[in-house]
């Protein structure tokens, strides 16, 4: 049997929202083509930034709920290494 990733069943909702994502940045690239007003750009730059930060904490929950909790019931190795992977991405995650 093939793993499945956690998020598989919100894949939908998570391609919804990247679409949107995709969206906004080509919404940006006409704001800048157009000239806008650097606050309005900004403005649309952070919502884009919370977008992203919303898909990114719901794949880190999906994460640690399925992948993580997965990997601890297989055993003490597994899941160490599904934690440690789980903190460098949550250490991205901050730095970003």
């Amino acid at each position: 049997m093939e793993h499945q990733h956690g998020y598989i069943s919100a894949k939908d909702d998570y391609l919804k929202r990247l679409r949107r994502i995709e969206g906004q940045a080509r919404g940006l690239q006409r704001m800048v083509e157009e000239e806008k007003y650097c606050i309005d750009i900004l403005t649309q730059v952070s919502a884009m930034t919370k977008a992203l930060e919303a898909v990114s904490l719901g794949l880190l929950d999906d994460h640690l709920n399925h992948c993580v909790v997965d990997a601890a019931r297989a055993g003490d190795a597994e899941g160490e290494e599904k934690i440690a992977e789980a903190m460098q991405a949550i250490t991205r995650l901050v730095r970003s």
